[in-house]
């Protein structure tokens, strides 16, 4: 009997922390589906990136799509992305998002980065997103093409895309739910559990 309370608080509390990771609330993105566009080498265009207008007050994360220039050359690359005020080139910046490995041979992966404490922002105010190779296969691209975002253009070599590209890009938030109460029963039920073992 024991076991079988034992078993559903578990249960419980792993419904818990599920619940507490989270879900993406989309702000700006140029792209909703994937597009197979133009690759921009992150190490070799510098600064490059993209600007955008925030309507929310902060950003939590950021994706963008990369892929592999040279694939199959078994090195991987180490990935983040700094956010920027006032320039790409040489403005203030306000942030960057926890590194992510990035496994040879990816194709038009759509690759999540987070900031581990979001990044306030006024809205209305252009901001950048710079991708930055932190280590390894400098062949590393991300992708933009012509999506017609309309608070911000793609940046390579310090300078706004005379085409009008964009980066394929989306910003926002991440909501963490309140836990539910069922996921608090499930804490007081291990609790009580333990105290009645004692």
């Amino acid at each position: 009997m024991k076991t079988s309370y034992l078993i559903l608080c578990a249960a419980l509390l792993t419904a818990s922390i599920a619940n507490g990771q989270g879900t993406f609330i989309y702000d700006q993105s140029s792209a909703t589906n994937q597009s197979i566009g133009s690759g921009y080498p992150i190490q070799a265009d510098q600064p490059d990136g993209q600007s955008f207008t925030p309507t929310l007050s902060s950003v939590g994360f950021v994706e963008l799509e990369l892929a592999y220039g040279y694939p199959s050359n078994q090195l991987g690359a180490t990935v983040y992305v700094n956010l920027w005020s006032g320039s790409i080139s040489n403005g203030t910046l306000l942030s960057s998002t926890d590194p992510v490995f990035i496994s040879d041979g990816a194709f038009n992966l759509v690759t999540n980065f987070v900031f581990s404490t979001p990044a306030s922002v006024t809205l209305g105010t252009t901001y950048y997103l710079q991708p930055y190779l932190q280590s390894g296969d400098t062949s590393v691209t991300v992708m933009g093409g012509a999506f017609n975002y309309p608070g911000g253009t793609l940046y390579w070599d310090g300078a706004p895309d005379p085409n009008g590209n964009d980066l394929w890009f989306r910003e926002g938030v991440i909501a963490v739910p309140e836990p539910g109460v069922l996921s608090l029963f499930g804490l007081g039920g291990l609790g009580f559990l333990w105290h009645r073992r004692k």
